[in-house]
């Protein structure tokens, strides 16, 4: 009884805390727009009975899926995340690895610190870091003083409202995600492996491609599902420092929630936002399933 009571309590979370959500964003989707509050038609009123039951549920369609087929808006900001999301979790791993890396190869005893200041950043919040980048990206801002200064430019560079300004935000705000996986298995490595490798005729390089890299292949694909999955979504870093070309689902999804109030149209891209994360959710648990199965 004890057993399944443990196994019990995650599922009962998912339930409470994704499953229930899901389904009320769900049948919001099905939904039809409506000027009251809430904003949305049909509602269930269980003192009907089953009449009601039978009424409430001929109501809901599948319209709002259609007229996202429909306006490009919708599958262009779609494109444009996945497209974003990609090339940030490309940086992130090329500014990561390196970083992972020179962590695991440091002393032992400097571990420990270069570990918390990864995590240190975490101590602040999520919105002030963003922000920050604000100051440092505008026109006037910390990064085209200092390159004003040392004369690399003659006139200030437009970062700030760009989509650079989005790559860099994404990838200064989700690095540790990306270098803590990498880092974690970097360190487990056994060394003797490497001086197996030379001692066979490698070199560096070689013992690195051929020893290093793959068996940090794992920590490579967490750290990229962990940087991907919350980039495709992202909205707080595209609204304050991308500008109005900067196209993604995430903002759409706010817009149509808070500024048109067409919560039908609203649910049913967040359905379809997490349709398409589903699949890497699932290949990233696929692959922590078979990391801990090698562990073991």
């Amino acid at each position: 009884m004890r057993r399944y009571l443990v196994i019990a309590l995650p599922y009962l979370w998912l339930l409470g805390l994704f499953l229930v959500p899901f389904l009320i964003v769900l049948k919001i989707s099905l939904s039809d727009l409506n000027l009251s509050i809430p904003p949305y038609l049909p509602q269930l009123d269980p003192s009907a009975g089953w009449a009601g039951l039978k009424d409430f549920f001929s109501q809901l369609d599948f319209e709002n899926f259609v007229f996202l087929t429909e306006d490009d808006l919708y599958w262009k900001a779609y494109l444009s995340s996945l497209k974003i999301a990609v090339v940030a979790t490309f940086f992130t791993l090329c500014v990561g690895y390196p970083m992972a890396y020179g962590m695991a190869r440091a002393p032992s005893e400097w571990r420990p610190t270069l570990m918390m200041l990864v995590i240190l950043p975490f101590w602040t919040s999520f919105l002030i870091r963003v922000y920050s980048w604000m100051g440092i990206l505008s026109n006037e801002g910390f990064l085209n003083q200092f390159l004003l200064w040392t004369g690399i430019i003659s006139e200030p560079l437009v970062i700030m409202n760009t989509t650079t300004a989005v790559y860099i935000g994404i990838v200064y705000t989700y690095l540790p995600f990306m270098i803590l996986p990498i880092y974690s298995a970097l360190e487990k490595m056994d060394d003797s492996l490497l001086e197996a490798a030379e001692d066979l005729g490698c070199s560096r390089l070689q013992a690195f491609w051929l020893v290093t890299f793959p068996l940090s292949k794992s920590g490579i694909i967490a750290g990229c599902f962990l940087v991907f999955i919350p980039s495709i979504g992202e909205f707080v870093i595209p609204s304050l420092l991308g500008g109005s070309d900067t196209l993604m689902i995430g903002k759409v999804l706010w817009e149509e929630f808070f500024n048109n109030r067409d919560w039908p149209v609203a649910s049913a891209v967040a359905v379809i936002l997490l349709a398409i994360l589903v699949i890497p959710i699932i290949l990233f648990q696929r692959n922590e399933q078979k990391q801990r199965e090698a562990d073991g």
